[in-house]
């Protein structure tokens, strides 16, 4: 009987330590309320974690955004810089064009001789040049006035009603480079 009696105590004792354990690791019952504390404090920093992570989320779409804006401008203006890169030189040259222009009318009233069609031929050779580089003259007599590309020089009276408003004479001829105005017209108006 003894050795029940001790397998009993024994058996009680293994139990004692084992319930022993369980309350060391778990702490109890004041353990418990500190989980339940816990697991609270855990849901509002896993939401606040959320609230951060979109936010970081909005900042990175909104920097990315901006970047590819930044790229798209940048490779508009490089083309729009290649397209306009030796302007300052055309715009130099369109006073000289000017300038053949009128020794091409005074030409054309003289006799023709072989020096006058080489020089024409030369002012055709510079106006085909520039033509090339994206340089296009206006075309402004006889079509309304249009204060965005012409600059009124003067106004003279007109007789006829239809030309009221328009351009009569050129005085300065304004040209393009690409689309874009370099020199605008300098023009008479039909008043």
């Amino acid at each position: 009987m003894e050795n029940m009696e001790d397998k009993r105590n024994n058996n009680a004792d293994n139990q004692q330590d084992i319930n022993d354990e369980i309350m060391e690791e778990t702490g109890g019952a004041s353990n418990l309320a500190e989980e339940a504390g816990n697991t609270e404090q855990m849901a509002d920093d896993v939401e606040k974690l959320r609230s951060e992570l979109a936010e970081q989320k909005d900042k990175y779409l909104r920097l990315y955004a901006e970047f590819d804006n930044f790229r798209r401008r940048s490779a508009k203006e490089r083309v729009e810089m290649m397209q306009t890169a030796g302007k300052e030189t055309i715009v130099s040259l369109l006073d000289v064009l000017d300038d053949c222009d009128r020794a091409e009318k005074q030409m054309q009233e003289t006799e023709q001789t072989p020096i006058t069609e080489g020089v024409l031929l030369v002012f055709n050779k510079l106006r085909a040049t520039l033509t090339g580089k994206g340089v296009k003259p206006m075309d402004c007599v006889g079509k309304d006035f249009n204060p965005d590309e012409q600059e009124a020089i003067s106004q003279i009276p007109v007789t006829d009603p239809r030309l009221k408003g328009k351009v009569i004479d050129e005085v300065v001829k304004g040209y393009y480079l690409n689309d874009k105005i370099i020199r605008f017209a300098k023009v008479v108006v039909g008043n």
